[in-house]
């Protein structure tokens, strides 16, 4: 029987640790924590579950300190969670079921899946983006569906499920680029998908939201810095009215965000102010 690393990368998160912890103690082999210098009770509350916890200064790209949680990892497979996600019963059955299982019987149990066309339709949009994503050898990596959680209840349209993240890889296959928040994993080797999903509960208020927000809209402000794009009146214009408004009709009428309510009208809203706050930041960027 193949062991699991469960690791993360934490910084204050002590309102979510406990939950995401509670939801993977049955099937983890070892907890690795690398903490960025948390002030609260992460620290504390995750040696509670046996966590291994290393401390580390905070990187202004929050995966590098992903990568060195998932280069302390010792068992044959590891899981990657972010603190704000659990791990439904139905996902860790299934975890601990393929990774014992070969990767030809991989394969054919992916054919089986109800929703395969969508999932292979995210990931091709994921290719289109980022790149191509493995080969067609051994698999090494999966897939996860997400649920996102915004004020208490999941976005089921708006374009957002099924928001598949790379998290179970096999150690020393997968490792992180470290250029993007919103990167995945290089993978030396093949990806396949897992049918059950994570929940992520990033957003269960407003609050919480706009942090997120205002942290994503940095990081973007300074990808434009390091492509150099114009500061002009054109490039303002395209940010904050285009772009701005393509991007809410895409999220609320073509993905059918209006389906879920308020929460989908606020969801698509907040998506498309997203584009005009980070030119302005970049704009004030000497």
């Amino acid at each position: 029987m193949n062991k699991l690393s469960v690791v993360l990368a934490t910084r204050n998160e002590e309102k979510n640790i406990g939950d995401c912890l509670s939801s993977i103690k049955n099937i983890a082999d070892e907890i690795i924590i690398v903490d960025e210098e948390s002030t609260d009770n992460t620290k504390k509350i995750a040696e509670s579950f046996g966590a291994k916890v290393y401390t580390q200064k905070h990187e202004p790209i929050f995966h590098i300190t992903k990568q060195k949680a998932l280069d302390l990892a010792t068992c044959e497979w590891i899981l990657q969670l972010d603190a704000d996600e659990r791990v439904t019963s139905d996902l860790s059955k299934e975890i601990k079921e393929v990774i014992n299982m070969k990767s030809s019987d991989i394969k054919k149990r992916f054919e089986k899946f109800g929703k395969r066309k969508l999932f292979f339709k995210h990931q091709k949009l994921i290719e289109e983006r980022d790149g191509m994503l493995g080969n067609n050898k051994e698999i090494v990596a999966f897939f996860i569906p997400r649920k996102n959680f915004f004020l208490g209840k999941p976005i089921i349209q708006a374009g957002v499920y099924p928001d598949g993240v790379i998290r179970l890889v096999k150690r020393g296959k997968a490792k992180f680029p470290a250029k993007s928040v919103h990167e995945q994993m290089i993978i030396d080797g093949g990806v396949s998908w897992l049918e059950n999903h994570l929940e992520h509960h990033d957003s269960p208020t407003l609050k919480r939201y706009f942090q997120r927000l205002n942290r994503y809209t940095d990081l973007h402000a300074q990808e434009l810095k390091e492509k150099n794009a114009p500061k002009n009146i054109f490039y303002m214009f395209y940010y904050c009215l285009i772009k701005k408004c393509f991007v809410f009709l895409n999220i609320f009428i073509r993905h059918k965000g209006f389906l879920d309510g308020y929460r989908g009208f606020l969801w698509s809203l907040f998506s498309s102010w997203h584009y005009p706050i980070a030119y302005f930041k970049y704009w004030q960027k000497k």
